[in-house]
Protein backbone atom coordinates (compact mmCIF):
# COMPACT_ATOMS: atom_id res chain seq x y z
CA UNK A 1 0.00 0.00 0.00
CA UNK A 2 1.13 3.37 -0.68
CA UNK A 3 1.67 6.14 1.63
CA UNK A 4 -1.17 8.97 1.07
CA UNK A 5 -1.21 12.34 2.23
CA UNK A 6 -4.17 14.62 1.97
CA UNK A 7 -4.09 16.49 -1.09
CA UNK A 8 -5.38 19.57 0.05
CA UNK A 9 -2.67 19.67 3.30
CA UNK A 10 -0.68 17.03 2.81
CA UNK A 11 -1.31 15.34 6.54
CA UNK A 12 -0.83 11.65 6.65
CA UNK A 13 -4.04 9.64 5.95
CA UNK A 14 -4.61 6.04 5.52
CA UNK A 15 -6.40 4.20 2.76
CA UNK A 16 -9.36 3.77 4.71
CA UNK A 17 -10.28 7.51 5.80
CA UNK A 18 -13.00 9.39 5.40
CA UNK A 19 -12.09 12.70 6.74
CA UNK A 20 -8.43 14.25 6.74
CA UNK A 21 -8.47 15.29 10.76
CA UNK A 22 -6.21 17.90 10.07
CA UNK A 23 -8.25 20.06 7.15
CA UNK A 24 -11.69 18.34 7.64
CA UNK A 25 -12.17 17.60 3.96
CA UNK A 26 -13.73 14.94 3.15
CA UNK A 27 -11.87 11.81 1.65
CA UNK A 28 -12.10 9.44 -0.61
CA UNK A 29 -10.53 6.45 -3.17
CA UNK A 30 -9.87 7.32 -6.75
CA UNK A 31 -9.90 4.19 -8.40
CA UNK A 32 -8.84 5.63 -11.70
CA UNK A 33 -6.08 7.51 -10.21
CA UNK A 34 -4.84 4.82 -7.25
CA UNK A 35 -4.57 7.02 -4.64
CA UNK A 36 -6.61 9.31 -2.34
CA UNK A 37 -7.67 12.82 -2.58
CA UNK A 38 -9.47 15.64 -0.70
CA UNK A 39 -13.19 15.84 -2.53
CA UNK A 40 -15.14 19.36 -2.53
CA UNK A 41 -18.81 18.82 -3.66
CA UNK A 42 -19.33 21.30 -6.47
CA UNK A 43 -22.63 22.75 -6.82
CA UNK A 44 -23.81 20.65 -9.04
CA UNK A 45 -23.61 18.30 -6.71
CA UNK A 46 -20.48 16.23 -7.81
CA UNK A 47 -17.01 15.97 -5.94
CA UNK A 48 -14.08 17.45 -7.34
CA UNK A 49 -10.08 17.40 -6.62
CA UNK A 50 -7.67 19.45 -7.05
CA UNK A 51 -5.15 17.39 -7.93
CA UNK A 52 -3.72 18.16 -10.87
CA UNK A 53 -5.25 16.38 -13.86
CA UNK A 54 -7.84 15.19 -12.09
CA UNK A 55 -11.13 14.24 -13.89
CA UNK A 56 -12.73 17.85 -14.22
CA UNK A 57 -15.89 15.68 -14.80
CA UNK A 58 -16.05 15.40 -11.57
CA UNK A 59 -16.99 12.20 -9.16
CA UNK A 60 -19.87 11.20 -7.40
CA UNK A 61 -19.68 9.31 -3.71
CA UNK A 62 -20.04 5.70 -4.03
CA UNK A 63 -23.88 4.64 -3.12
CA UNK A 64 -22.45 2.79 0.09
CA UNK A 65 -20.62 5.91 1.16
CA UNK A 66 -23.60 8.27 1.40
CA UNK A 67 -25.89 5.67 2.15
CA UNK A 68 -24.16 3.16 4.84
CA UNK A 69 -20.97 4.75 5.79
CA UNK A 70 -19.29 1.49 4.82
CA UNK A 71 -17.35 2.55 1.50
CA UNK A 72 -14.95 5.10 0.84
CA UNK A 73 -14.05 5.02 -3.08
CA UNK A 74 -15.82 7.21 -5.36
CA UNK A 75 -17.46 6.71 -9.23
CA UNK A 76 -16.90 8.80 -12.13
CA UNK A 77 -19.52 11.19 -12.88
CA UNK A 78 -20.42 9.62 -16.48
CA UNK A 79 -20.71 6.44 -15.28
CA UNK A 80 -24.67 5.46 -14.95
CA UNK A 81 -23.53 2.36 -11.97
CA UNK A 82 -24.44 4.04 -8.25
CA UNK A 83 -21.73 1.89 -6.81
CA UNK A 84 -17.90 1.73 -7.00
CA UNK A 85 -15.82 -0.52 -8.75
CA UNK A 86 -15.63 -2.50 -5.40
CA UNK A 87 -18.93 -2.59 -4.82
CA UNK A 88 -20.69 -3.53 -7.78
CA UNK A 89 -19.22 -6.84 -7.21
CA UNK A 90 -21.35 -7.30 -4.02
CA UNK A 91 -24.08 -9.93 -5.07
CA UNK A 92 -25.46 -10.55 -1.11
CA UNK A 93 -24.24 -8.47 1.27
CA UNK A 94 -25.61 -9.31 4.90
CA UNK A 95 -28.65 -8.42 6.64
CA UNK A 96 -28.26 -5.11 7.84
CA UNK A 97 -31.05 -5.00 11.07
CA UNK A 98 -28.38 -5.75 13.63
CA UNK A 99 -25.81 -3.77 14.68
CA UNK A 100 -23.08 -7.39 14.37
CA UNK A 101 -23.87 -7.98 10.93
CA UNK A 102 -23.44 -4.77 9.91
CA UNK A 103 -19.84 -4.46 11.88
CA UNK A 104 -19.04 -7.63 10.29
CA UNK A 105 -19.79 -6.37 6.67
CA UNK A 106 -17.97 -2.94 7.59
CA UNK A 107 -15.00 -4.94 8.01
CA UNK A 108 -14.95 -7.66 4.78
CA UNK A 109 -15.53 -4.50 2.79
CA UNK A 110 -12.40 -2.40 4.18
CA UNK A 111 -10.47 -6.27 3.60
CA UNK A 112 -12.32 -6.35 -0.12
CA UNK A 113 -11.19 -3.27 -0.97
CA UNK A 114 -7.15 -3.85 0.11
CA UNK A 115 -7.24 -7.03 -2.00
CA UNK A 116 -8.90 -5.00 -5.18
CA UNK A 117 -6.57 -2.26 -4.88
CA UNK A 118 -3.58 -4.41 -5.35
CA UNK A 119 -5.42 -6.57 -8.12
CA UNK A 120 -6.32 -3.38 -10.10
CA UNK A 121 -2.42 -1.95 -9.12
CA UNK A 122 -1.12 -5.35 -10.49
CA UNK A 123 -3.41 -4.79 -13.84
CA UNK A 124 -5.62 -7.57 -13.47
CA UNK A 125 -8.87 -7.94 -14.83
CA UNK A 126 -11.96 -7.11 -12.68
CA UNK A 127 -15.14 -7.27 -13.68
CA UNK A 128 -18.42 -7.82 -12.36
CA UNK A 129 -20.34 -10.71 -13.08
CA UNK A 130 -23.17 -8.40 -13.58
CA UNK A 131 -21.31 -7.44 -16.59
CA UNK A 132 -19.95 -11.10 -17.94
CA UNK A 133 -21.62 -14.00 -16.81
CA UNK A 134 -19.25 -16.44 -17.29
CA UNK A 135 -16.34 -14.50 -16.49
CA UNK A 136 -17.01 -12.04 -14.49
CA UNK A 137 -16.35 -11.85 -10.42
CA UNK A 138 -19.52 -11.89 -7.30
CA UNK A 139 -19.42 -11.92 -3.83
CA UNK A 140 -21.86 -13.38 -1.20
CA UNK A 141 -21.70 -12.37 2.33
CA UNK A 142 -23.57 -14.83 4.17
CA UNK A 143 -24.50 -16.08 7.87
CA UNK A 144 -25.27 -19.30 9.18
CA UNK A 145 -28.79 -19.93 9.26
CA UNK A 146 -31.70 -22.61 10.28
CA UNK A 147 -35.12 -23.06 9.14
CA UNK A 148 -35.40 -26.14 11.21
CA UNK A 149 -31.98 -28.32 10.04
CA UNK A 150 -28.59 -25.46 11.49
CA UNK A 151 -27.16 -24.94 7.59
CA UNK A 152 -23.26 -23.46 7.78
CA UNK A 153 -22.23 -21.17 4.98
CA UNK A 154 -19.00 -22.06 3.52
CA UNK A 155 -16.06 -20.13 2.58
CA UNK A 156 -15.31 -20.68 -0.94
CA UNK A 157 -15.34 -20.31 -4.62
CA UNK A 158 -17.38 -21.26 -7.19
CA UNK A 159 -16.89 -20.15 -11.01
CA UNK A 160 -16.56 -16.56 -10.40
CA UNK A 161 -18.88 -16.33 -7.30
CA UNK A 162 -17.10 -16.14 -4.10
CA UNK A 163 -18.85 -16.45 -0.53
CA UNK A 164 -17.28 -15.37 2.22
CA UNK A 165 -18.94 -16.57 5.82
CA UNK A 166 -19.22 -13.11 7.89
CA UNK A 167 -18.72 -14.93 10.95
CA UNK A 168 -15.08 -14.59 9.72
CA UNK A 169 -15.01 -11.05 10.59
CA UNK A 170 -15.77 -11.74 14.27
CA UNK A 171 -12.21 -11.79 15.96
CA UNK A 172 -13.07 -14.07 18.24
CA UNK A 173 -14.49 -16.44 16.25
CA UNK A 174 -11.97 -16.37 13.42
CA UNK A 175 -9.82 -17.36 16.06
CA UNK A 176 -11.24 -20.32 17.52
CA UNK A 177 -11.85 -21.64 13.94
CA UNK A 178 -7.69 -21.07 13.47
CA UNK A 179 -7.41 -23.07 16.27
CA UNK A 180 -9.34 -25.57 15.58
CA UNK A 181 -7.95 -26.30 12.05
CA UNK A 182 -4.31 -25.82 13.82
CA UNK A 183 -3.71 -22.88 11.20
CA UNK A 184 -0.53 -20.07 12.28
CA UNK A 185 -2.53 -17.65 10.39
CA UNK A 186 -6.44 -16.73 9.56
CA UNK A 187 -7.37 -13.43 8.44
CA UNK A 188 -10.87 -11.70 6.60
CA UNK A 189 -8.00 -10.26 4.01
CA UNK A 190 -6.10 -13.63 4.06
CA UNK A 191 -9.54 -15.51 2.87
CA UNK A 192 -9.89 -12.90 -0.08
CA UNK A 193 -6.88 -13.07 -1.55
CA UNK A 194 -6.50 -16.63 -1.37
CA UNK A 195 -10.39 -17.23 -2.67
CA UNK A 196 -9.38 -14.55 -5.63
CA UNK A 197 -6.35 -17.13 -6.42
CA UNK A 198 -8.84 -19.61 -7.54
CA UNK A 199 -11.09 -17.30 -9.68
CA UNK A 200 -7.58 -16.41 -11.18
CA UNK A 201 -6.51 -20.00 -12.11
CA UNK A 202 -9.50 -19.89 -14.08
CA UNK A 203 -8.82 -16.85 -15.94
CA UNK A 204 -5.28 -17.33 -16.59
CA UNK A 205 -4.19 -20.70 -16.44
CA UNK A 206 -7.65 -23.23 -17.21
CA UNK A 207 -7.21 -24.75 -20.45
CA UNK A 208 -4.45 -21.80 -21.30
CA UNK A 209 -0.68 -21.90 -22.80
CA UNK A 210 0.60 -22.18 -19.28
CA UNK A 211 -1.85 -25.17 -18.29
CA UNK A 212 1.46 -27.58 -18.89
CA UNK A 213 3.73 -25.31 -16.29
CA UNK A 214 1.42 -25.09 -13.86
CA UNK A 215 1.17 -29.05 -13.81
CA UNK A 216 4.64 -29.11 -13.83
CA UNK A 217 5.20 -26.68 -11.11
CA UNK A 218 2.10 -27.84 -9.03
CA UNK A 219 0.60 -31.24 -9.65
CA UNK A 220 -2.11 -32.16 -11.70
CA UNK A 221 -5.43 -30.96 -11.04
CA UNK A 222 -7.35 -33.32 -12.24
CA UNK A 223 -6.63 -35.12 -9.28
CA UNK A 224 -10.08 -35.86 -7.44
CA UNK A 225 -10.85 -32.63 -5.22
CA UNK A 226 -13.75 -33.97 -3.45
CA UNK A 227 -11.64 -37.14 -2.34
CA UNK A 228 -8.27 -34.77 -1.76
CA UNK A 229 -10.47 -32.86 0.85
CA UNK A 230 -11.27 -35.73 2.71
CA UNK A 231 -8.31 -36.91 2.96
CA UNK A 232 -6.96 -34.03 4.05
CA UNK A 233 -9.51 -33.37 7.14
CA UNK A 234 -9.22 -37.21 7.76
CA UNK A 235 -5.02 -37.34 7.99
CA UNK A 236 -4.07 -33.89 7.69
CA UNK A 237 -0.63 -33.20 5.44
CA UNK A 238 2.15 -35.03 4.95
CA UNK A 239 5.42 -35.62 7.16
CA UNK A 240 7.56 -33.26 6.42
CA UNK A 241 5.08 -31.21 3.92
CA UNK A 242 6.92 -27.76 4.60
CA UNK A 243 9.97 -28.76 2.47
CA UNK A 244 7.64 -28.37 -0.74
CA UNK A 245 4.54 -26.38 0.47
CA UNK A 246 3.65 -22.69 1.49
CA UNK A 247 1.00 -23.95 4.27
CA UNK A 248 -0.25 -27.47 5.46
CA UNK A 249 -3.24 -26.64 3.33
CA UNK A 250 -1.51 -26.38 0.24
CA UNK A 251 -0.62 -29.94 0.35
CA UNK A 252 -4.90 -30.46 -0.43
CA UNK A 253 -4.90 -30.31 -3.90
CA UNK A 254 -3.22 -28.29 -7.01
CA UNK A 255 -5.67 -25.86 -6.83
CA UNK A 256 -5.25 -24.91 -2.87
CA UNK A 257 -1.79 -25.48 -3.26
CA UNK A 258 -2.03 -22.44 -6.39
CA UNK A 259 -4.77 -19.99 -3.79
CA UNK A 260 -2.18 -20.25 -1.05
CA UNK A 261 0.97 -19.22 -3.28
CA UNK A 262 -1.02 -16.67 -4.58
CA UNK A 263 -2.44 -15.35 -1.38
CA UNK A 264 1.24 -14.85 -0.25
CA UNK A 265 2.17 -13.56 -3.14
CA UNK A 266 -0.03 -10.93 -2.86
CA UNK A 267 0.97 -10.42 1.10
CA UNK A 268 4.23 -9.91 -0.43
CA UNK A 269 2.98 -7.44 -3.01
CA UNK A 270 1.65 -5.26 -0.32
CA UNK A 271 3.59 -5.42 2.44
CA UNK A 272 6.79 -4.79 0.13
CA UNK A 273 4.90 -2.03 -1.36
CA UNK A 274 4.13 -0.69 2.14
CA UNK A 275 7.98 -0.82 3.24
CA UNK A 276 9.17 0.95 0.03
CA UNK A 277 6.72 4.06 0.60
CA UNK A 278 7.65 4.41 4.28
CA UNK A 279 11.34 4.07 2.96
CA UNK A 280 12.13 1.40 5.60
CA UNK A 281 15.42 -0.15 5.14
CA UNK A 282 17.61 -2.34 7.49
CA UNK A 283 21.19 -1.36 8.18
CA UNK A 284 22.44 -4.06 10.84
CA UNK A 285 25.58 -4.20 12.57
CA UNK A 286 26.71 -7.82 11.55
CA UNK A 287 26.89 -8.33 7.88
CA UNK A 288 25.68 -11.82 8.43
CA UNK A 289 22.16 -10.22 9.41
CA UNK A 290 19.33 -9.45 7.37
CA UNK A 291 19.43 -6.37 5.28
CA UNK A 292 17.20 -4.46 3.15
CA UNK A 293 17.17 -0.90 1.17
CA UNK A 294 13.67 0.81 0.28
CA UNK A 295 12.01 -1.89 -1.96
CA UNK A 296 11.15 -0.74 -5.10
CA UNK A 297 7.36 -0.90 -5.79
CA UNK A 298 6.33 -3.64 -6.81
CA UNK A 299 2.93 -2.85 -8.50
CA UNK A 300 5.03 -0.42 -10.80
CA UNK A 301 5.45 -2.51 -14.00
CA UNK A 302 9.16 -1.01 -15.03
CA UNK A 303 10.17 -2.85 -12.05
CA UNK A 304 9.43 -6.31 -11.49
CA UNK A 305 12.41 -8.54 -10.48
CA UNK A 306 11.02 -11.17 -8.66
CA UNK A 307 14.63 -12.31 -7.30
CA UNK A 308 14.91 -8.29 -5.30
CA UNK A 309 11.38 -8.80 -4.36
CA UNK A 310 11.97 -12.09 -2.78
CA UNK A 311 15.10 -11.24 -0.80
CA UNK A 312 13.81 -8.04 0.33
CA UNK A 313 10.49 -10.49 1.81
CA UNK A 314 12.86 -12.51 3.82
CA UNK A 315 14.68 -9.31 5.34
CA UNK A 316 11.18 -7.85 5.57
CA UNK A 317 9.69 -10.99 7.46
CA UNK A 318 12.75 -11.42 9.71
CA UNK A 319 11.62 -7.73 11.32
CA UNK A 320 8.00 -8.08 10.90
CA UNK A 321 8.00 -11.22 13.16
CA UNK A 322 10.60 -10.11 15.79
CA UNK A 323 8.62 -6.09 16.03
CA UNK A 324 5.16 -8.75 16.89
CA UNK A 325 7.16 -10.73 19.80
CA UNK A 326 8.60 -7.81 20.99
CA UNK A 327 5.07 -6.87 21.49
CA UNK A 328 3.50 -9.76 22.98
CA UNK A 329 1.86 -11.10 19.84
CA UNK A 330 2.24 -13.89 17.62
CA UNK A 331 4.41 -13.84 14.45
CA UNK A 332 3.10 -11.16 11.87
CA UNK A 333 4.57 -13.91 8.84
CA UNK A 334 4.50 -17.27 10.67
CA UNK A 335 5.89 -19.27 7.75
CA UNK A 336 8.69 -20.80 6.37
CA UNK A 337 9.31 -20.41 2.60
CA UNK A 338 11.45 -23.02 1.28
CA UNK A 339 12.85 -23.48 -2.09
CA UNK A 340 9.86 -25.64 -4.14
CA UNK A 341 7.71 -22.50 -2.69
CA UNK A 342 9.59 -19.52 -4.06
CA UNK A 343 9.55 -21.04 -7.16
CA UNK A 344 5.86 -21.33 -7.13
CA UNK A 345 5.77 -17.77 -5.96
CA UNK A 346 7.83 -17.21 -9.25
CA UNK A 347 5.20 -19.28 -11.40
CA UNK A 348 2.87 -16.39 -9.83
CA UNK A 349 5.04 -13.84 -10.69
CA UNK A 350 5.87 -14.84 -13.95
CA UNK A 351 1.82 -15.22 -14.45
CA UNK A 352 0.51 -11.89 -13.67
CA UNK A 353 3.10 -10.03 -15.73
CA UNK A 354 2.31 -11.99 -18.68
CA UNK A 355 -1.19 -11.02 -18.04
CA UNK A 356 0.18 -7.22 -17.83
CA UNK A 357 1.91 -7.29 -20.87
CA UNK A 358 -0.99 -9.02 -22.83
CA UNK A 359 -3.28 -6.30 -21.63
CA UNK A 360 -0.88 -3.35 -22.72
CA UNK A 361 -0.75 -5.32 -26.43
CA UNK A 362 -4.34 -5.42 -26.31
CA UNK A 363 -4.44 -1.74 -25.10
CA UNK A 364 -2.14 -0.61 -28.00
CA UNK A 365 -3.72 -2.85 -30.72
CA UNK A 366 -7.13 -0.83 -29.59
CA UNK A 367 -5.66 2.69 -29.56
CA UNK A 368 -3.93 2.17 -33.04
CA UNK A 369 -7.00 0.69 -34.16
CA UNK A 370 -9.40 3.80 -33.20
CA UNK A 371 -6.71 6.21 -34.36
CA UNK A 372 -7.70 8.21 -37.76
CA UNK A 373 -5.86 7.44 -40.73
Amino acid sequence: MKTFHCTHCQNLIFFENVRCLNCDRSLAFLPNRGLMAALTQSPDGLWRSELQGADARGYRLCANYDRVSVCNWVVPADDTCDFCRSCRLNRVIPDLSTDRNAVAWFRLEVAKRRMLYTLLGLGLPVIPKSDDGDRGLAFEFLEDYSDGDAKRVLTGHDNGLITLNIAEADDVLREKERTLQKEPYRTLLGHFRHEIGHYFWDRLIANGPRLAAFRAAFGDERADYPAALQMHYRDGPPPHWEHNFISAYATTHPWEDWAESWAHYMHMVDALETAGAAGLALRPKRSDEPRMQPPPDPLNPGYRDFDSMIESWFSLTYVLNNLSRGLGLPDSYPFVVSVPAVDKLRFIHDTIDRQRSVAADRWSSARATAAPT
